[in-house]
């Protein structure tokens, strides 16, 4: 993978506190795993950025050498990688989402 993706991908994370690299877009995800993240993200209310991996295949490949894990979405939440599908619906299943997001600042409303 060229280091020219990789930068582009970190430039992303660097100007969003909350980014979501998935299949599809927030309004109208492409896969059932990016649905799920963007509506546990809703649900909580976190603002967010969505990059639609599928309209960049370089991106798509990318962003998995960038962060070392080989599925999409992947959540990074203040220049933090956090997770794909499974590891964010625990998070958020156990409260540690919501923590994690008061941690480092970013407004959500409090998990019902």
């Amino acid at each position: 993978m060229t280091e020219a993706v990789h930068a582009r991908i970190q430039g992303e994370i660097d100007q969003s506190p909350v980014l979501l690299f998935m299949k599809g877009t927030p309004v109208f995800p492409q896969c059932g795993f990016s649905a799920r993240v963007v509506q546990i993200l809703s649900h909580i209310g976190v603002p967010f950025k969505g990059v639609n991996v599928l309209e960049d295949m370089e991106l798509r490949e990318g962003i998995k050498s960038f962060s070392n894990w080989p599925t999409i979405p992947q959540l990074y939440v203040a220049g933090e990688f956090v997770g794909g599908c499974d590891i964010v619906t625990e998070m958020f299943q156990s409260g540690e989402l919501s923590a994690l997001l008061a941690e480092k600042g970013v407004p959500h409303k409090a998990e019902a």
